[in-house]
């Protein structure tokens, strides 16, 4: 064992297998035929000759970076995740508006798993098609989840590519990581399709992880960005947050998710607490590991969120999240979705530094996924997500025309964006304009959320300047919704100080920590925790005079490099905008008005 390195594991797989949970017997493998029948599923859902596509507009071309590494051979083992068609998603839907609104009676008043359980499980039809599917082409070895909505199979190549009919798995390398996928669009009997909103393991590429230090950068751009570094204390006396301002309550917790072996060192983040912790009351030592934690060199990524998660959220129990994708066909991201539909007891805040381009995944992936942050929300957990690090982002649509490119999930609008900013004065504690990096924008996918209807429409209003209408999608979710310093932090990794981190990986866990903290006080006065947090601080923020946010009004980020946009996407202004939302934490104020 490496010194700092966890062992404590998550103390059971994804779930109990589904035909324990059914309490009977897996069906004997055999052709499709009358075992259906016995079931009362007809023949014909599963041995359809007409096929189905489930993600027909994936995109299936090799991301830059990757290359091709090799085909599989026919006994390898590949792990595919079935995501089953949930029951009651509009009741899921206004179930959340009602537990998130806090002018409902309802407010507050959170489920449990099993509550939730019950509401959205997959029908009896649902389960007994896909599982009849499976059984007849000799699949067994698989898992669920309590929500009994996901699937997860072990099966050799050979049989993954006769039940997804046109799939070809392949390996694919990007220097450091193996992955296996398949390049080509996959059918299921027509049958089956309506049972299953998409396959994991299949599509869908890990994505990159922007973080890194400007030390590694050129000279010249090391003097134009210096700056003596954010940490703990810089922040604390910027947010107005005191000595006295950490958690207590034994109910409250936090946490991070990591993905694609991004892992932290326990010993970084004792190191991290003595060079900066200053005179606040902090934990040195992350309370719960959910997953595997390797004892190879610690993540940039992973060691920046957990130190400064529990050092806004100080002294508050931290969990991480560990989803290192150890099978070559796991989706890392897919993997922890699941695992929130398995733990009955869960932290609070999860804030999560990742993202993939909105227009990579499939409209079926995309709506599975946001049902998954309504289940969250339902039960009263906050999700929080980073913008991303590429301003509005530029998708190129044909030759000379160019579009914005929204980030997912930061335009999911379940839940709470964070955008990054800077000091205006680098050398000193100042006010805040907007870090050019800052994603932001408009989702081509989701419509605004009626909770933003008014705050985005008076942006779009007011601004005397905005990117060419062809750029965005005026009627989707607007986002970030906060935002939080994300330029020239310090960080410990592998017991190294590393200065000049960006990237709003960085504002994420700080915004997560301060709610956090919030809840913490929330708790002690015996209200419920903040959940979805979205509704309410729009509420608050609803004439714009709250106090409760430094409100960013300078800058622009960054947009497509062409005649039409020269390189801006939007701009800072009074109240919302699409770069910084509502702006940074006034902690105090902020207190106040979710206390209320």
């Amino acid at each position: 064992m490496c010194p700092g390195c966890s062992r404590k594991y998550l103390p059971r797989d994804l779930g109990p297998r589904f035909w324990a949970r059914r309490r009977s017997p897996p069906p004997p493998a055999m052709a499709p035929g009358c075992l259906l029948l016995l079931m009362g599923v007809s023949c014909s859902l599963v041995s359809s000759i007409r096929g189905a596509f489930l993600e027909p507009d994936q995109y299936v071309g090799l991301p830059e970076g990757w290359k091709y590494a090799g085909r599989v051979s026919a006994t390898d083992q590949i792990l595919l995740t079935f995501a089953l068609k949930q029951q009651n998603v509009y009741k899921l839907n206004k179930k959340l508006d009602q537990l998130s609104n806090p002018d409902s009676s309802q407010y507050g008043k959170y489920l449990s798993l099993d509550q939730l359980s019950r509401m959205i499980r997959p029908s009896d039809k649902t389960l007994q098609t896909v599982w009849m599917w499976l059984g007849n082409f000799g699949v067994h070895n698989c898992s669920t989840v309590q929500t009994l909505d996901f699937l997860s199979c072990f099966m050799s190549s050979s049989t993954a590519e006769k039940l997804l009919t046109g799939s070809k798995f392949t390996r694919y390398t990007n220097g450091h990581q193996t992955v296996i996928r398949s390049l080509a669009k996959y059918e299921v009997p027509e049958g089956v399709s309506e049972h299953i909103d998409f396959v994991g393991g299949v599509h869908r590429f890990p994505a990159k992880m922007a973080v890194m230090s400007k030390t590694w950068k050129s000279g010249p751009q090391i003097k134009a960005n210096f700056h003596l570094g954010v940490t703990p204390k810089v922040l604390r006396k910027r947010y107005n947050l005191t000595a006295s301002d950490v958690g207590s309550h034994e109910n409250n917790s936090q946490a991070v998710a990591q993905f694609l072996e991004q892992y932290f060192h326990q010993l970084d983040l004792a190191a991290f607490m003595r060079l900066f912790g200053g005179s606040f009351v902090h934990r040195t030592k992350i309370d719960n590991i959910v997953g595997h934690q390797g004892c190879i060199m610690a993540g940039l990524e992973a060691s920046l969120d957990v130190e400064y998660i529990m050092s806004s959220g100080a002294n508050i129990s931290t969990w991480v999240f560990s989803n290192g994708g150890r099978h070559e066909s796991q989706e890392p991201f897919l993997d922890w979705i699941t695992l929130l539909s398995n733990m009955s007891s869960i932290p609070w805040v999860h804030t999560i530094s990742y993202g993939d381009d909105e227009d990579s995944l499939s409209v079926a992936y995309l709506k599975r996924i946001n049902n998954e942050f309504m289940k969250a929300g339902v039960r009263g957990l906050s999700i929080l997500f980073a913008s991303g690090d590429a301003g509005a982002g530029c998708r190129e649509i044909r030759k000379g025309v160019n579009t914005f490119r929204p980030s997912f999930p930061a335009s999911s609008p379940y839940v709470t964006t964070v955008g990054g900013t800077s000091f205006k004065n680098p050398f000193q504690i100042t006010s805040e304009v907007t870090d050019s990096i800052s994603g932001g924008g408009f989702s081509n996918v989701f419509k605004m959320p009626n909770y933003q209807a008014a705050a985005v429409k008076s942006y779009l209003k007011r601004m005397k300047s905005l990117p060419p209408g062809s750029y965005y999608n005026a009627a989707g979710r607007a986002y970030p919704d906060v935002a939080a310093l994300s330029d020239n932090y310090w960080v410990v990794a592998n017991l190294i100080p590393i200065p000049w981190v960006s990237g709003t990986s960085a504002s994420t866990p700080v915004f997560g920590g301060i709610l956090s903290l919030i809840n913490d006080r929330r708790f002690q006065k015996g209200l419920p925790a903040l959940g979805f947090v979205n509704p309410l601080l729009y509420k608050i923020q609803k004439n714009g005079t709250s106090g409760a946010f430094f409100d960013v009004t300078i800058g622009c980020h960054y947009g497509c490099l062409d005649e039409k946009t020269e390189g801006k996407g939007f701009c800072a202004s009074v109240s919302w905008d699409p770069v910084t939302g509502w702006g940074t934490p006034n902690y105090p104020e902020l207190l106040k008005m979710l206390l209320a």
